[in-house]
């Protein structure tokens, strides 16, 4: 009687081969795969990270207690890369010719536009998660706005002016920025310049004004 080898297994895109083990940034770097500009991590069930991830969905436990604990991973992860960006950016601004306003807001379209989708959570989560993923974009940008206010202090005394509460000047701009990026995800890249032009005009006046305040405080 003739012996016959077991067939061997048809490799299958729709269900790759599972994995013996795996890692946090394995599990986040599968969420990231799943969503983009018109899908949130909110939208994402554990099942779809886990076939993405080619793992068992039990094996998702040995790293996350469930879903929204990876979603705060992820908008953490995201917080720490773009501050990272923008800060890369300020940096190149004061060695060039190029106002760090102008090249900041550049930056950050660059980012949108070159499929980030780190950027994308923040700026999704924020509006469409639960409330433990408003709370932690509103940490993020938080530090955000910590590091603004030390650089607008700084570029004001070069200037041998002060601001008009510093802290508040950096909230109104980094929430200008991140509202006028959710608005940029849903428009064609075409909108781009007249976009930044908008967003570097807007914060100039933010700062002038505070620069103003400072010298002469409002009354009433």
């Amino acid at each position: 009687m003739t012996r016959h080898d077991p067939p061997l297994p048809v490799h299958d895109d729709t269900h790759p081969v599972r994995k013996a083990s795996i890692s946090r940034d394995d599990l986040l770097a599968a969420a990231l795969a799943l969503i983009g500009p018109h899908r949130s991590v909110s939208t994402l069930s554990l099942r779809e990270v886990a076939r993405e991830a080619g793992i068992a969905p039990n094996s998702f436990y040995r790293q996350f207690r469930d879903m929204d604990e990876l979603t705060v991973a992820l908008i953490d992860l995201a917080g720490r890369s773009l501050r990272t960006i923008i800060g890369q950016a300020r940096l190149r601004a004061a060695d060039s010719n190029r106002g760090v306003i102008r090249l900041s807001v550049e930056t950050f379209m660059e980012q949108l536009r070159a499929d980030d989708r780190l950027l994308h959570v923040l700026l999704r989560e924020g509006t469409a998660g639960s409330d433990a993923f408003k709370q932690a974009v509103d940490r993020e940008l938080l530090y955000f706005e910590d590091e603004l206010k030390v650089d607008l202090v700084r570029l004001a005394a070069q200037d041998g002016a002060t601001l008009h509460e510093p802290a508040l000047a950096a909230k109104a701009i980094t929430r200008l920025i991140f509202a006028m990026g959710g608005t940029a995800m849903d428009l064609p890249e075409e909108k781009d310049p007249e976009l930044i032009e908008q967003m570097a005009q807007m914060i100039r006046m933010i700062i002038t004004g505070a620069r103003a305040l400072s010298r002469h405080p409002a009354r009433g």
